[in-house]
Parts: structure tokens; C-alpha cells; sequence
């Protein structure tokens, strides 16, 4: 290496002459140990990108050692990668539930059931029941937003709670 280039990797010429003297044998390398299929060419150019990001901390005396280090680590990296999906396609998706089919039955009948009680209570209580049970809202705000009483919003709530119950066997509700 001529004398007039310093130590510092983060001059173009140094990193040149870096680049030019242990490109081909990060290389070689690569393509030794791992084989062509983790693109050796690929992870030489990301090494050398890794040594100009980090120039200022290397020293020219251990930039192969560090180039050397980055590239085979990036190789396993990929190698570590390429497990993962490979044990992630092995693992099939269940296509089946563990509910037996009487079960799914049983719950689309009382599903149906349940509609069609919700569709036979009047519409100021379905509208109050709904509001509480599926969006959650407190009485207060659907008082609010009904323009009626707290009591009244409880009164519809409680009583379309009273004839879902009477109408459906085992019907619970939080």
C-alpha cells in the first residue's frame, strides 16, 4: 500500500484501495464456506457499505477482519431467515375446529332464534338493547343520544333483556 495514504477509511482513495484489495477475497470467502445460493456478491457489496458507514470507528489494519465478520454474519442472518420460513410453511393452518358439527348447528338455530327476537321487540328497546350490549355504551350516553331519561334507557334495556330471556332458553348476556 503506498506510504502517502493515511489511516483514515473515510477518504474515497483509501476506501478504494480498501475495497479494491479485499473485494475478491471476502468474495472467495463467502462463496467457499456458504456456497452461491446466499449470493456472495450481494452480501461483499452490503460488507463494504457496513465498513463506509462505520469507517471512523475501523482501523485499516482490521478492515478485512471486520469486512470478513459483517459479510459471514449477514450469511447467517440469511441462513437463520431461510429456517424460520421454511419451519413457517410446515406449519399448515388447521382447516378444522374442534366444535362438533350438532354444535354449530345448535348455534346457528339459536342465532336465528335470537334475531328473530331482537326483531320482535319493539324498536325503542331493540335500539337501547343493541346500543348497551353490542357497542358498549353506558346508559347515560344513549340517554344522550336517544334525547330520553337515564331511567327510561334502563327500563327499555332491562325489559328486552327480560323478554330475551323468557323467549330463549340459556340465554346469558355480560
Amino acid at each position: 500500500m503506498p506510504k502517502d495514504l493515511n489511516e483514515n477509511i473515510c477518504e474515497a482513495r483509501v476506501f478504494e484501495h480498501v475495497y479494491n484489495t479485499h473485494s475478491i477475497d471476502v468474495h472467495n470467502f463467502l462463496y467457499y464456506k456458504y456456497g452461491e445460493q446466499f449470493n456472495p456478491k450481494d452480501k461483499v457489496q452490503d460488507a463494504f457499505i457496513k465498513l463506509w458507514d462505520n469507517c471512523k470507528k475501523v482501523t485499516l489494519s482490521k478492515a478485512k477482519s471486520f469486512l470478513l465478520t459483517v459479510a459471514s454474519n449477514m450469511v447467517l442472518n440469511d441462513i437463520k431467515h431461510r429456517k424460520v420460513v421454511l419451519n413457517h410453511q410446515k406449519n399448515v393452518p388447521k382447516s378444522h375446529t374442534n366444535e362438533t358439527p350438532e354444535f354449530i348447528l345448535e348455534h346457528e338455530e339459536f342465532f336465528q332464534r335470537y334475531k328473530k327476537v331482537l326483531e320482535s321487540l319493539s324498536e325503542e328497546q331493540r335500539v337501547a338493547f343493541l346500543l348497551n350490549k353490542v357497542e358498549g355504551k353506558k346508559h347515560k350516553e344513549i340517554a344522550d343520544l336517544l334525547g330520553v331519561t337515564k331511567k327510561v334507557v334502563e327500563y327499555r334495556i332491562y325489559s328486552a333483556f327480560g323478554i330475551l330471556k323468557k323467549e330463549l332458553e340459556g340465554f346469558k348476556i355480560k
